[in-house]
């Protein structure tokens, strides 16, 4: 091991699972101290944990969630000889354990009284799709944080049966804020802020500077521009952005020819041929739309820069109510649109696998003990109850579909027969209805005689890839010490380094002081720049199936080391454990106004690949964020309520015979 490895603690006891496409590279592990305290209380410490959301490592896509969807991919189809029929039937069957899938079900029995049968199959070992947590406990302290899915955004906003469903499970959204009240305050009682941290591999040497727009009511303080490596002009172009008497850069046009001008020129062509700024500011402005759309300025539209937001369009003049065919602006995953007047951003300290687990233990009570929003932050799922034969609605991880038809023709079919691989084997299953609630893109596999068109529709989806890293330490001195909570890193392996924000529901408290531990958010997102959007989710998703464990641990490893080292911070020491959430598919795609017809983008048409998509074929139906083109999570609970309403319609099938 090189003296630099040993310095950043590559020699640690950490659990490393080093996957390339599937295949185990090495297999390496040590206990923690956490996780040895762990094990001396009966519980496995990380490399065998059996509790998933303890479990670090690679998560999120993990190893052994999709060898056998590559598989179906690659072979084009399935050997359903020696499959094992079970003799298990249901009144619907669910193919996917994310929000769209668990929300299915929620409408499918309600409608029913509870009297229905429900299976719901997943290929992870957890459930809640995207909507992940990660969790960690260090000398005694439940740390958790959101490994997938973030927020309720615009709850004001949500559709209604978005609202329904969050009513139902005891959502109590102002009970939650009310509660969190002086945590929202933490950070800035303490005197914690936002900053920059300035690369050397763009900028010739590592500096950290404290400062970001909202610290001086909409530009950067003076302090952080003469701080800075940015030349003079550059600092007068970043001002210029921010400054709210800027001129017009599309003078003569009304406010819905200037948003068509920006609706087919990308951020990045707005900010350098329009606006006319020093390309060295395009540093700050890669990673502001990396979050929302997974891509660059490059490859985002100008006028969705200006729906999140972004800087240089204050002298535009644009009505903030979208006119003409720009009727329905698309935001992005934090869009202006849907966030003004839609009751702000909301986050679990888990982030939406509050909603996730809120939803099983509605599904399943004897999973999840307790009866409130509260005391299901610190509960324990007991996973040896989600799939007994005794329940109405039975959750069976690590159970990948592989092929799906129905029991006959379509059209006049009383069943589906649903097959999955699960422990080395292939078992089946036999439905009077199913629901995919998983990826469109790989539906088509999976359901081999859907026709032509709605194959293809399916297909055009290419799901947008994302790295959400968890880091236990041991402490936050270090960010106390250099008056951040948030720290930008624009050229680095994440592109923020953050703590997590500080909530609490229930007995899973956020800590109060830097001495106690916590747990850090880095995020990720990787692509191609100058590609077509498309193309560059798919290089991303590439590259992250490609790279093993131990390289993203170096990374995270050296990132965190230069970011707060000034602040005593000590990789080797301090790091306790590291989960990296890999999503490789991740945000569903929305239409981009550069590369897909302006129709999709901004009307209801029917037309749209995501609609033809979503027809149901016989007895199945389709439920998934994909079907609404949006990654937002009510979108994903509308596509269930539809799904199972289509279900629900068809009641006059009959029994299983």
């Amino acid at each position: 091991m090189s003296p630099t490895d040993r310095a950043l603690g590559m020699h640690c006891g950490i659990s490393r699972r080093d996957f390339v496409n599937g295949v185990s590279v090495s297999l390496a592990g040590a206990l923690l101290p956490f996780e040895a305290a762990l094990a001396a209380g009966g519980t496995a410490a990380a490399g065998s944990e059996p509790y998933p959301p303890r479990r670090t490592g690679l998560r999120g896509s993990h190893p052994g969630a999709f060898e056998s969807a590559h598989r179906l991919r690659d072979e084009k189809a399935w050997n359903l000889a020696g499959a094992v029929a079970t003799g298990e039937e249901y009144d619907l069957v669910v193919v996917g354990g994310g929000i769209s899938g668990l929300a299915t079900a929620h409408f499918f029995m309600k409608s029913l009284g509870g009297r229905g049968r429900v299976l719901i199959l997943d290929n992870h070992d957890d459930f809640g799709g995207h909507a992940k947590r990660n969790e960690f406990v260090h000398e005694g302290r439940l740390l958790a944080l959101n490994g997938g899915t973030l927020n309720i955004e615009s709850p004001l906003r949500y559709n209604a049966p978005a609202r329904e469903l969050l009513a139902d499970i005891g959502v109590d959204l102002g009970r939650y804020q009310r509660a969190n009240e002086q945590n929202a305050r933490l950070y800035a009682s303490l005197g914690l802020g936002e900053g920059y941290f300035f690369d050397r591999e763009t900028w010739g040497r590592d500096q950290l500077i404290a400062g970001a727009p909202e610290d001086s009511g909409g530009g950067f303080p003076e302090a952080f521009l003469a701080a800075s490596p940015l030349g003079a002009a550059a600092r007068r172009d970043l001002q210029r952005l921010y400054d709210p008497r800027q001129p017009d850069y599309l003078p003569g046009l009304t406010s819905a020819e200037k948003k068509l001008r920006l609706a087919r020129m990308s951020y990045r062509q707005y900010l350098l041929e329009v606006a006319r700024v020093d390309p060295s500011l395009m540093w700050f402005f890669f990673p502001m739309s990396q979050g929302w759309y997974c891509v660059g300025p490059d490859a985002v539209p100008a006028l969705f820069a200006w729906n999140d937001g972004l800087p240089g369009f204050d002298g535009l003049a644009l009505e903030p109510t979208p006119d003409g065919v720009l009727a329905d602006l698309p935001g992005g995953q934090h869009g202006r649109q849907r966030s003004e007047g839609g009751g702000g951003e909301i986050h679990f300290p888990d982030g939406n696998a509050t909603i996730a687990r809120l939803l099983v233990r509605a599904l399943v009570p004897a999973a999840i003990p307790g009866r409130t929003m509260e005391d299901v932050g610190a509960a324990r799922v007991d996973y040896g109850r989600l799939d007994r034969a005794d329940q109405p609605v039975r959750v069976r991880l690590d159970s990948t579909a592989v092929h799906v038809a129905h029991l006959g023709d379509p059209g006049r079919a009383g069943a589906v027969a649903v097959h999955y691989a699960r422990a080395g084997r292939t078992e089946r299953v036999t439905g009077r209805a199913c629901v995919m609630a998983c990826w469109n893109m790989f539906i088509p596999h999976l359901v081999p005689d859907l026709p032509a068109a709605q194959k293809e529709a399916l297909a055009y989806n290419v799901k947008r890839p994302i790295v959400y890293t968890s880091v236990a330490i041991r402490n936050w001195r270090s960010f106390a010490t250099l008056g951040l909570h948030h720290i930008n890193t624009p050229g680095m392996y994440h592109t923020e380094v953050s703590l997590a924000e500080a909530v609490s529901l229930g007995d899973l408290k956020h800590p109060q002081t830097p001495d106690e531990p916590v747990v850090v958010h880095l995020e990720r997102t990787p692509c191609a720049p100058g590609h077509p959007i498309r193309e560059q989710h798919r290089l991303g998703r590439a590259e992250l199936l490609s790279t093993p464990f131990e390289t993203m641990e170096r990374s995270i490893r050296e990132q965190m080391q230069r970011v707060l080292g000034a602040g005593g911070f000590d990789a080797a020491r301090d790091i306790v454990a590291i989960t990296v959430n890999r999503w490789p598919h991740g945000y569903a795609y929305s239409y981009n106004s550069l590369y897909d017809p302006l129709e999709w983008v901004f009307t209801s048409s029917d037309e749209r690949p995501n609609v033809i998509a979503r027809r149901p074929f016989g007895l199945i139906s389709i439920a998934n964020s994909d079907a609404a083109a949006s990654s937002h999570t009510d979108a994903a609970i509308l596509e269930g309520y539809r799904a199972a309403t289509e279900v629900l319609n068809r009641r006059a099938m009959p029994r299983l015979g």
